[in-house]
């Protein structure tokens, strides 16, 4: 199979899943370059919200999506372009033709795993700041461009078996599998946003791919409602999964 040139990769994810840790596996590919959270910037600007570092990220990163989706979709220094994309960066006002044009891919997690992480991190939770709403419309866009299913990665499934898992998604993609995927050095990434040292504690612990946890819990009633609203979202993409 001839490879193409370039391969520009959208992975849509919502936040608190395993999107650092999976952009970290395709950056220490030699073929790839990685891009973090490539709509923050214009996401911020265009909301007004006051994140953490939010001076850093309006300085650092373009603030005009349609100069990101431009990037998006240029060839990049290297073979395989990944980007890590959070699904409620893609504001109304933005313009989500271009998805189209991209080899994309969707990460999921349970809601009500990426709930407790969220909480920890945040006082105020909403539906819309976990992305599952946003996620499911960019996956039936992609879907109905395609004709069928794009891949859809489950965060569990992938932890439990990384090397199956990642094989599936690189075949889909289109692009040759490789066992640098698997671990990376500890610390910082060349590929970090500048937010990194805020919310990438555990990521720059990490060397790998950890098993799941099957530890039970029980969210609060508010996270909970937020939970139940998003479950069809999740449930809807799941059933899309890659196979373990």
């Amino acid at each position: 199979m001839k490879l193409p040139a370039h391969t520009n990769i959208a992975m849509w994810s919502g936040p608190r899943n395993i999107s650092t840790a999976m952009m970290y596996a395709f950056a220490n590919r030699e073929d790839c370059l990685a891009w973090d959270e490539p709509f923050y910037g214009a996401y911020l600007a265009e909301t007004g919200l006051q994140h953490p570092m939010r001076a850093e990220i309006l300085a650092a990163c373009e603030n005009d999506w349609r100069k990101v989706e431009a990037t998006c979709l240029a060839p990049a220094a290297r073979p395989v372009f990944y980007q890590k994309h959070m699904t409620h960066h893609m504001l109304p006002a933005f313009d989500r033709k271009f998805i189209r044009e991209l080899s994309n891919a969707f990460l999921i997690r349970s809601p009500e795993k990426v709930l407790a992480s969220y909480a920890k991190k945040h006082d105020e939770v909403t539906l819309h700041a976990i992305g599952f709403v946003e996620q499911a419309e960019i996956f039936d866009m992609v879907a109905q461009h395609l004709g069928h299913a794009p891949p859809v990665v489950d965060a569990d499934v992938h932890l439990a078996g990384p090397r199956a898992s990642f094989q599936k998604l690189c075949h889909a993609l289109g692009i040759p599998f490789r066992e640098a995927m698997l671990a990376w050095p500890k610390g910082p990434k060349a590929c970090d946003g500048v937010w990194a040292p805020h919310w990438y504690n555990a990521a720059w612990a990490s060397t790998g791919f950890e098993a799941p946890a099957s530890k039970a819990f029980t969210l609060p009633p508010e996270l909970q409602r937020i939970c139940d609203a998003a479950r069809p979202y999740y449930e809807k993409l799941k059933a899309h999964a890659l196979p373990a």
